[in-house]
């Protein structure tokens, strides 16, 4: 049971934590903070906290669970605000979609890592943000990757397993560096391509006619373009190294299906179409 938990930014991610752990009786009070007192009040409206507080320090005061969902770009601002304020035995985690920025927004703001930190990712969502999007099943059977630090104590790794397993998620942990190879490859690299092909669409001289005639397929791809704009850019700014590896490669394989089509390489075309196939079916079987 958390008897205080803290969540800064009370978005889908947050909103969607606080719900699933109130339905399942995980958490006494859930305070919420963020910049926007009325993004908080839809919030308290909405019976996804029970308490409001702007100011950080007073938000995380007394709190044993502390849960950090603000873009990326922005966390260190954030513990270094609260750095201040955090009881001795208070566990702080987050939910950024890159690791290797967060833990070192942490070392900058902390001085050094508390033993209390412990990195994580939800790797759920959908293309919505903001508290009205949020729903309590979101995190059910899917996957929540925890990166500890060196310094992170068992105990605090403990808290924060159970805090996700109530929540109906499957929690594995990994490495800082395998984690944000791993996610490049297979959620920043999709959204950065959604992203380029719509703004590609977009500014062409018949976009009109182009968006008219968009089939299924067209809105399947590019439904996560409809995400953040503002999480994006700071996912792709603070996972650089690994995204630039990936993306290389896929351009590598991009500009040899360019070379195919443009030489008629038929079997080139089919053996990668069915390569893929197969792949994904295996992937998705059940889906």
């Amino acid at each position: 049971m958390i008897n205080r938990l803290t969540i800064i930014g009370v978005g889908l991610i947050g909103g969607s934590l606080a719900r699933a752990l109130k339905s399942g009786d995980a958490v006494k009070e859930v305070v919420g903070t963020s910049r926007d007192a009325r993004h908080l009040q839809r919030a308290l409206d909405l019976g996804v906290i029970d308490r409001i507080e702007m100011d950080l320090g007073t938000a995380v005061s007394g709190a044993d669970m502390i849960v950090v969902a603000v873009p990326v770009g922005a966390m260190e601002d954030v513990f270094a605000e609260i750095a201040p304020y955090l009881s001795a035995d208070a566990v702080l985690t987050d939910v950024g979609s890159t690791k290797t920025s967060v833990v070192e927004a942490a070392r900058v703001a902390f001085g050094e890592l508390p033993a209390g930190f412990v990195p994580g990712h939800p790797i759920a969502g959908t293309e919505k943000s903001g508290v009205e999007a949020s729903f309590a099943e979101l995190f059910k059977q899917r996957r929540v990757i925890l990166t500890p630090t060196e310094a992170s104590s068992a105990g605090a790794v403990s808290k924060v397993r159970a805090m996700w397993e109530k929540t109906g998620a499957i929690v594995t942990e990994t490495s800082v560096t395998h984690h944000d190879e791993v996610l490049a490859a297979t959620s920043h690299l999709p959204h950065l391509l959604a992203f380029a092909l719509v703004d590609t669409l977009a500014t062409m001289d018949d976009k009109q006619e182009i968006f008219e005639y968009a089939a299924g397929g067209f809105r399947d791809f590019t439904r996560i373009a409809s995400s953040d704009p503002l999480m994006w850019h700071d996912i792709c700014v603070h996972n650089e190294p690994a995204l630039l590896k990936i993306l290389n490669r896929f351009e590598a394989d991009l500009d040899r299906l360019r070379e195919a089509i443009a030489k008629n390489d038929s079997d080139y075309l089919l053996q990668v179409f069915s390569r893929a196939k197969v792949a994904r079916d295996q992937f998705c079987e059940g889906e």
